[in-house]
């Protein structure tokens, strides 16, 4: 390939880093490769993300891709919409990074050592509704803004703490600042959630390739789709209350052969509060059917259940 490839992201330092990687990647096999920075709406607002709507952060970029003036797209794969863009192809799900969450609290404490009406902030109804469930006494704040505004919040004495993803506070070289990464038991991380979605259009078969053949991880594709399926099927959009966490396990086959499988866990909290939860296992190769299954298992708990569980994809 001659070309430059012309590499679209967000202007944020987070999604900057984030490119960094998959710009370095592409470079390392023989790609010459330019960032290219556009501007989002979900950038120009302080608004909520609810208020604003899903794809806030990804719509603009998928509009530059479409419309050529870019070649590939850099996305956090969570703030994508769970309806695909027929325009575009998604080539390359990287090898995905840490997806918990994180605690930055005053004084080095953890969750649990956080005194009864400590403030805490998120900007995420997910991790609002765990947070209130744990039953701690905290008081849940909400907020917005990049990850260095909102710990400054903590460090500058307005929060006592903040809860953000563990791997943007790692791809940006900040977690010496984690005071406690939390257990999927404690809280299950946003669908997709610490993964990277690279796309280009779909008829630009050699970038597909590429990017393809460079960064995509099977494993954590698998991973991702199942979640994401999850996420769909519950008609949910990513600032809803849903958390989902796949992991591809070993099993035994009924031979007895040792066969790699999906384990996915999923939340959802209720309008009065309350969390579900439920867990399956299936193929690796059926992964958007786990997560279908388990969103029809989630509605049924919750007395929602429809006619059609598999949702829309």
């Amino acid at each position: 390939m001659n070309r430059t490839l012309r590499i679209g992201t967000r202007g944020s330092a987070l999604a900057l880093a984030q490119t960094g990687h998959v710009a370095d990647a592409l470079r390392d096999a023989g790609a010459t490769v330019e960032i290219v920075t556009i501007s989002t709406p979900g950038d120009r607002s302080s608004a909520p993300i609810a208020e604003i709507g899903i794809g806030v952060f990804t719509s603009a970029l998928r509009d530059a891709l479409a419309n050529g003036e870019i070649d590939v797209a850099v996305h956090s794969y969570k703030d994508l919409p769970t309806a695909p863009d027929q325009r575009l192809s998604l080539a390359a799900v990287p090898l995905r990074e840490d997806p918990r969450d994180a605690l930055v609290a005053r004084d080095g404490l953890t969750l649990g050592e956080l005194p009864t009406g400590a403030k805490v902030g998120t900007g995420s109804p997910r991790r609002a509704a765990q947070l209130e469930a744990l039953g701690l006494g905290i008081e849940v704040v909400g907020l917005r803004g990049n990850v260095d505004t909102r710990i400054r919040k903590v460090t500058d004495g307005e929060l006592d703490a903040v809860v953000l993803a563990r791997a943007g506070i790692a791809r940006l070289g900040r977690t010496a600042e984690i005071t406690e990464t939390l257990e999927p038991i404690q809280m299950l991380p946003a669908p997709a959630q610490g993964a990277l979605a690279v796309e280009c259009r779909v008829d630009d078969v050699d970038t597909e390739h590429l990017l393809q053949s460079t960064l995509d991880d099977s494993a954590s594709r698998a991973a991702v789709a199942a979640e994401r399926a999850l996420l769909a099927a519950l008609e949910a959009g990513c600032s809803a209350p849903v958390g989902a966490l796949a992991d591809v396990v070993e099993d035994l086959s009924d031979d007895g052969a040792v066969v790699l499988r999906l384990s996915l866990r999923g939340v959802m909290a209720t309008e009065d509060g309350d969390l579900l939860r439920a867990s399956a296992t299936g193929d690796l190769t059926a992964a958007e059917e786990l997560g279908r299954a388990l969103a029809a298992e989630l509605l049924d708990l919750s007395g929602h259940a429809t006619a059609s569980p598999a949702g829309r994809s």
